[in-house]
């Protein structure tokens, strides 16, 4: 009888332990999961200020950029190629795909650095590069981006830099088409003749006539 009632108390005492010791795991599990902040999602931009090689380079500097595209929007052809839009008359423009993480950098900076690597002045040419292809152009992909790019154009209208009007458009978001293979990191994989076409094409000494300091 008393061998009885021992056994029966420890297989008492035994659930007990298990079940608090469950019990802990799942609170302890609770509590972890809840201090894990879930990753704050990546946002894109979209941004034509001439050659796109030449607009790579800028944004790949910044902390917070993951990663730069270069390739074609605001046309009405499918798919098309470096010849059909370089040739003009698709509506094309060269442009620059930025992914970027806003917790990181913010598209107000992103801004800065467009402008800042851009002539602003000119219609349908960017230096050296002529035709509607190579126009400045803003993407917006959201409202927010809206607002902040007119806000960040009248913001240099404002401040009386330039005795002539700014003709970069600000246009809503287009599909967007990755140039060719070749054209991706261009600077990279051919280092001296990027810097010889960027040097021939007179791209940083007009920068630095217009801002005043070299590019970004």
């Amino acid at each position: 009888m008393i061998r009885s009632f021992i056994a029966a108390f420890a297989a008492t005492v035994v659930l007990s332990s298990a079940g608090a010791a469950q019990s802990a795991q799942l609170s302890n599990a609770g509590t972890s999961a809840a201090l894990v902040a879930p990753a704050a999602p990546l946002d894109t931009a979209v941004f034509g200020g001439g050659c796109f090689w030449c607009m790579e380079p800028p944004f790949d500097r910044l902390s917070g950029v993951i990663s730069t595209t270069s390739g074609y929007a605001g046309g009405t052809l499918l798919n098309p190629t470096y010849k059909q839009v370089s040739n003009g008359g698709t509506g094309h423009v060269e442009v620059v795909r930025v992914i970027y993480d806003p917790a990181r950098v913010s598209y107000a900076r992103l801004l800065d650095v467009f402008w800042r690597n851009i002539d602003p002045l000119t219609a349908n040419r960017q230096f050296c590069d002529a035709g509607d292809q190579y126009r400045s152009a803003i993407f917006f992909q959201n409202e927010a981006q809206r607002a902040a790019s007119i806000a960040s154009k009248t913001a240099i209208e404002r401040s009386r830099r330039f005795n002539r009007p700014i003709v970069t458009e600000i246009t809503a978001r287009a599909r967007f088409y990755p140039a060719e293979e070749y054209h991706q990191d261009y600077y990279t994989k051919n280092p001296v003749r990027y810097k010889f076409y960027r040097g021939r094409c007179g791209r940083d000494e007009r920068l630095k006539e217009l801002w005043g300091k070299p590019v970004a």
